[in-house]
């Protein structure tokens, strides 16, 4: 596994929280250059805008900084660039499933698999939501981050 894309609705809340965690693990780790991350929205909602300010607020108070990233909508090159897509809920498996070329569909999948805690689940959208609503999803988050990074630690 070399490199990894997270992936959502619009690119501003789940997905870049869960890069920006795993990249701040995986740093910890001393392990920062050994995977190229990214994130994605599947739509263009909020295409060239930083991630929602309550997701940086909460983001920060865990040590985690958002603020170099900026929302993009999935490319059809993103498919044959990235080892693993990690849809961050079902919809977005849905989706992504639908526009990837036959030969790439083997790298979506979804990201809470690589959970302990929340195995399976859907990170839910905490847009329009309080501290609390994004404060969960940085659980989750983190759940699925220490995971994955294990698995790049082997």
């Amino acid at each position: 596994m070399r490199s990894i894309l997270f992936v959502c609705t619009a690119n501003i809340c789940r997905s870049p929280t869960a890069e920006g965690v795993l990249r701040k693990l995986l740093a910890a780790r001393g392990m920062a250059g050994r995977v190229q991350l990214d994130s994605a929205g599947t739509h263009d909602y909020h295409v060239g805008k930083p991630p929602f300010p309550l997701a940086v607020e909460r983001a920060k108070l865990r040590g985690y900084d958002l603020t170099q990233i900026l929302a993009r909508q999935i490319r059809g090159g993103d498919f044959e660039t990235f080892d693993l897509i990690l849809g961050m809920g079902r919809e977005h498996l849905s989706y992504l499933r639908k526009i990837a070329p036959t030969r790439c569909k083997h790298k979506i999948e979804l990201f809470l698999e690589y959970g302990d805690r929340f195995q399976g689940k859907d990170v839910p959208d905490p847009y329009g939501g309080e501290a609390k609503d994004f404060d969960l999803v940085l659980d989750m988050v983190e759940d699925g981050c220490r995971g994955l990074a294990g698995l790049i630690d082997r």
